[in-house]
């Protein structure tokens, strides 16, 4: 029977996709995950997207705050937090744990749960563990919500500095020298591990650099002179994780690259050079975040060493296998040799931080590349992929 003649039921409108974004978290860049938020709720397209501001406290509860970036940026060099843009100091959001539904519902003691709506898409912008570290990635797996940003496995060796340079070096990356302290070895013999690390000094000479194996965003980092300084940078490290790692300076040029995730694979931005920060003696949380130290968009470098740096940081996105974006960071060596240092799979992401720059400098304006890493979460499935 055909149904030419019949009358047709009016369609629905489409509703647009709505985008969670979800910030703060428990580690400490919670601050910095804040800035971002503001600055990626600021440049989402309203038009386009419905926007939920979902920001998880210090203390790891999930709280519906304002949408009000304006909120959420530096002042008298203070980060924000979280608890002050929260709508209620009790009240939680909870994801869905059913695949077949993305029904966000916020509720209150003493109060019957609210639905908020399904989520179409969450946009992580958390730093550091419990966020940029595979943990809220598996949980948004199990839900069955797609998500800006690498996946399970690439975000926990992207915030794992040791087994991220282990990954580098059987892919045939070449890293820079460093020596591991775990938890354990610590526990059971303090001045066996020390001397580990003063070993590696002889070896390699001082400076070193000690770090949280596990925190990004330059925090816990110390650069050590001698021998001196040591212990003191050991308890600076392990109070953002009990793991730590100890690099040998590199003698050379810091050089970043973008990588952006196309629907025919991963490219480039054109690279930037971090110089030498005035007041600082490296680039550490305060020239990066505070005091802002620019860096150099594009890097002086030439044609060839453009093209070898674009071409490594490519091959670190794959070698991880990192998904939507990254920030790979090198050092070019005085012998012209580029050495990988890390990648970041949610780097800074505000309009001045570097990240967002290259990009700029390559094409892509802040705007559209939100809108990008948002588009390629919405075509990508949860699950084995």
């Amino acid at each position: 029977m055909s149904t030419e003649n019949l009358p047709q039921s009016p369609e629905q409108p489409s509703r647009k996709p709505r985008v969670a974004v979800v910030f703060g978290g428990r580690s400490s860049e919670h601050g910095i995950s804040v800035v971002t938020a503001g600055a990626v709720l600021k440049a989402i397209d309203r038009t386009k997207y419905d926007v939920l501001p979902i920001g998880i406290t210090a203390d790891g509860r999930w709280a519906l705050t304002a949408d009000e970036p304006e909120r959420m940026a530096i002042t008298d060099r203070r980060t924000p937090n979280v608890a002050e843009l929260a709508e209620s100091s009790e009240g939680g959001v909870v994801l869905p744990v059913d695949p077949a539904s993305r029904e966000v519902v916020y509720s209150e003691p003493g109060s019957v749960p609210k639905a908020l709506g399904e989520v179409d898409v969450v946009f992580p912008v958390l730093h550091g563990p419990y966020g940029e570290d595979g943990t809220l990635q598996g949980l948004l797996e199990l839900s069955g919500i797609p998500y800006v940003g690498a996946g399970v496995l690439a975000s926990a060796v992207g915030q794992d500095k040791e087994y991220m340079k282990r990954v580098f070096t059987s892919f045939g990356l070449k890293v820079g020298p460093y020596v591991v302290i775990r938890p354990r070895e610590w526990a059971q013999d303090e001045s066996a591990a020390r001397k580990k690390i003063i070993d590696f000094a002889g070896e390699h000479g001082w400076p070193l650099f000690v770090k949280p194996a596990r925190a990004g965003s330059s925090i816990g980092i110390t650069k050590v002179d001698d021998l001196s300084g040591l212990d003191e940078a050991i308890a600076e490290a392990q109070r953002h994780d009990p793991k730590i790692l100890v690099e040998a300076a590199l003698r050379g040029r810091e050089i970043e690259c973008g990588v952006l995730e196309f629907a025919d694979g991963p490219r480039a931005s054109v690279p930037a050079e971090i110089p030498p920060p005035d007041a600082h003696a490296y680039y550490d949380f305060e020239a990066k975040y505070i005091d802002s130290t620019p860096g150099i968009v594009p890097a002086p470098l030439t044609d060839e060493e453009t093209a070898e740096v674009r071409r490594l940081a490519v091959e670190a996105f794959d070698a991880a296998s990192c998904e939507g974006l990254v920030r790979a960071d090198f050092f070019l060596t005085e012998d012209g040799e580029f050495v990988i240092n890390e990648i970041n799979t949610m780097p800074g992401f505000t309009p001045i931080s570097m990240y967002p720059q290259m990009w700029q400098a390559t094409g892509i304006g802040y705007p559209e590349l939100v809108d990008r890493l948002v588009q390629a979460a919405l075509r990508r499935s949860t699950g084995l992929r």
